[in-house]
């Protein structure tokens, strides 16, 4: 059975997130979610690791497209799973030991050199955001800017 995702085909972006995410892509967002997508890949090969593959996966995609999105809890959107429950928690605290503790840090160092200029502040908005989720992704979905501000009915 398949679930409705939250982000469909129809939705647009506004314009300035949109150029936002153009900038982003330029600025080095590409080369940024490439690394995220090569490291999902690495953690599906080495066995171990996939169960934090999706979470490094879905990271990518957020870093490849952060303006207009940002991270939701995928327990009030979709109910229980796996993710969201005590393994998700588990697989969290595994993560934030292993992997989410300098992610995060890294994301806050270049917030805070984006933070210098008048231009870098949205992209240092953006790693931000990225730090919180690089911090404690897995049970998260990204979702529209939107989602959980008003009422979903699926």
């Amino acid at each position: 059975m398949f679930r409705d995702h939250p982000i469909s085909e129809n939705d647009a972006m506004d314009p300035m997130s949109f150029i936002l995410n153009i900038l982003w892509l330029i600025a080095g967002g590409a080369v940024a979610a490439l690394g995220w997508f090569v490291a999902a890949a690495v953690m599906v090969v080495s066995i171990i690791g996939i169960p934090f593959a999706r979470a490094a996966f879905d990271n990518g995609v957020y870093t490849l497209w952060p303006f207009g999105v940002r991270a939701y809890d995928r327990g009030a959107l979709y109910g229980e799973d796996i993710g969201t429950g005590p393994l998700g928690f588990l697989g969290n605290i595994i993560w934030f030991v292993l992997a989410g503790w300098w992610l995060a840090l890294g994301h806050l160092i270049a917030a805070l050199f984006l933070a210098i200029t008048v231009i870098g502040i949205p992209f240092a908005w953006a790693h931000l955001k990225l730090a919180g989720y690089g911090l404690w992704p897995i049970g998260r979905s990204v979702v529209r800017h939107d989602i959980g501000r008003r009422r979903i009915d699926y």
